[in-house]
């Protein structure tokens, strides 16, 4: 299970959360977060603490300060301590509410650092789980090339020097966008994947025989994107006369990436094959798919509609030629 340490809420690209810290500096690097999704202890401060997840981030909102200011002295502290004993990695408490003493002791006690924002809690909650989403997403690195093709996040892979970056130089050519290339670094975020470059590659490509090109200064802004959701994997391969290729598209391949299944295509390279304009054709063929037309499935059930009415038409005149009605 990945896990990232709680400083990483102090992080400048995490400066939109607004936290500021109350207690717990030197647990920051001790403490962790497993899990992006967020939790309120509102039952769990009345003792139910069975729900109560470790290493998530524990919202302390209006409700729950207002509840905790009910308590006497010893309850209250009672209350945060046993919440504190479940390993949870910190708590934040929004609107910019006033802590009580009790609750920074406990906190103390028990080595949990406590945060406070301005933020009310459902914006809070929003905000700081999609920003624990994006760090703890599952990543991958993988060689190929991102090209946004009408829309459709193609991943180009295949063995190094088959012509992956030259075939993304011609669909930027044809108006296409390049995400990444040569390493594509993909994260899944709940049910799908999004794939964006590194830093130090970001709109730039690599052609051999012409070195590094930079996209975006070549063809202009609007030849690059900086991420793009990955729906379809074209997998290039040497042409090999004795392999029998896909002719009807009636074929479903699939590669699992990081426990996600995509569509895959192998697509065999010779020259005087356009990849290019392959590819676009397939991303276009995939949007079709996803709009309920499946031409392949569409011609063969045509063509066994033909083979059908023509069996049916010779059984018909062998009767007749026995004389069988």
């Amino acid at each position: 299970m990945k896990e990232i340490p709680v400083s990483e809420l102090l992080a400048p690209e995490a400066a939109s959360l607004k936290l500021k810290l109350i207690y717990g500096r030197k647990l920051l690097d001790k403490k962790f977060i497993n899990n992006h999704r967020i939790q309120k202890p509102g039952l769990g401060l009345a003792g139910y603490t069975e729900h109560i997840h470790e290493g998530r981030v524990q919202i302390l909102g209006n409700t729950e300060i207002s509840y905790l200011n009910t308590l006497p002295f010893t309850e209250k502290y009672k209350s945060i301590s046993k919440l504190c004993q479940k390993n949870i990695s910190c708590f934040v408490v929004t609107k910019n509410l006033h802590i009580p003493k009790v609750v920074i002791q406990a906190c103390k006690e028990n080595q949990v650092p406590i945060f406070r924002t301005e933020l009310v809690s459902s914006v809070a909650i929003s905000e700081i789980s999609a920003y624990l989403e994006e760090k703890l997403a599952p990543i991958a690195n993988l060689h190929g090339v991102l090209v946004d093709v009408h829309g459709v996040g193609v991943l180009i892979m295949g063995r190094s020097g088959i012509g992956k970056s030259e075939c993304a130089l011609e669909l930027v050519k044809r108006g296409h966008r390049l995400v990444a290339d040569d390493v594509v670094i993909i994260k899944r975020k709940q049910g799908y994947l999004v794939g964006n470059s590194d830093d130090i590659l970001r709109n730039h490509i690599e052609v051999r025989g012409l070195g590094i090109l930079n996209i975006k200064e070549m063809y202009g802004i609007g030849s690059i994107r900086l991420r793009k959701k990955v729906e379809m994997v074209v997998n290039l391969l040497d042409w090999d006369k004795e392999d029998n290729y896909d002719r009807t598209g009636l074929n479903k391949n699939s590669v699992d990436i990081l426990g996600v299944e995509l569509p895959l295509l192998n697509i065999p390279v010779s020259p005087g094959r356009n990849i290019a304009i392959i590819i676009e054709a397939a991303a276009r063929n995939h949007l079709l798919k996803l709009m309920g037309f499946d031409a392949a499935h569409e011609f063969s059930e045509r063509l066994n509609k033909i083979i059908k009415r023509n069996e049916e038409k010779v059984i018909k005149n062998v009767m007749f030629k026995k004389g069988i009605e």
